[in-house]
């Protein structure tokens, strides 16, 4: 297997299922040329919205009219991921294998989402999760215990939820038609919970699913006209 640089944001023993699942990062060292994309308003992809939520207004919103397609807008085998939360709640992950139907692991992770996008503004964002069940009966994302970690910080645990949340199904509904974006939704009524826990943000994208072996996948969000814009990951590991 080839060697696999070191990265400031991984710092935790990383297990041979996780190591076969890196990439090199795309990054250039600071003396050399990053070259020149051919579009720049299009450079740093769905991250650059990330980091105008603060500027955001409820005019976003009008991202729930978008959410009532009939027929498919993504005919590709991209996976879809959906990273959502208020302001002052936790974030929550969800994986979809087809935007228009439910997806098939939801988890919230131990973090505010005011954490998480402050980990936005890094060039490298690194999500990994590892279970250490020991059977191998069940595929990865069927597993429910889940240790997490964000740019090689452990944040706690998590339990993969059996049945969705009313908000959860609340803002899948309204992101059907949405293939990749960042912003503001309309909180479900009653909307007093926007008001206690501040405004319900959400990134999405489509992901290039890898499965290294039956105790391993990751997921890379793929950036829109190949820019070169920070990156996502997600690693899905059990402990043997």
């Amino acid at each position: 297997m080839p060697p696999v640089h070191s990265s400031p944001y991984l710092q935790m023993d990383n297990p041979p299922s996780i190591l076969s699942l890196l990439r090199h990062s795309t990054r250039t060292g600071p003396g050399e040329k990053r070259p020149k994309s051919s579009s720049s308003s299009s450079t740093g992809g769905v991250f650059r919205l990330f980091k105008l939520l603060p500027m955001l207004t409820t005019g976003c919103k009008m991202v729930a009219l978008l959410g009532r397609p009939r027929k498919p807008l993504l005919k590709d085998g991209a996976t879809t991921v959906t990273i959502f939360g208020y302001r002052k709640g936790r974030i929550v992950l969800a994986i979809q294998e087809d935007p228009h139907c439910m997806p098939i692991f939801v988890l919230e992770l131990p973090m505010l989402t005011s954490a998480f996008h402050k980990e936005m503004a890094s060039e490298i964002v690194r999500i990994a999760l590892e279970s250490e069940t020991r059977t191998h009966k069940k595929k990865v994302m069927e597993e429910f215990v889940w240790a997490v970690y964000c740019n090689g910080r452990k944040t706690g645990y998590s339990i993969r939820r059996k049945q969705m949340s009313d908000d959860d199904v609340h803002v899948m509904q309204l992101l059907r038609g949405v293939s990749m974006g960042a912003g503001v939704l309309p909180s479900p009524p009653p909307c007093e919970k926007e008001g206690l826990e501040g405004e319900l943000t959400y990134l999405r994208g489509r992901f290039e699913r890898v499965v290294g072996s039956k105790d391993s996948e990751a997921l890379y969000m793929i950036n829109p006209d190949g820019a070169q814009g920070p990156e996502l990951s997600i690693f899905l590991v059990r402990v043997r």
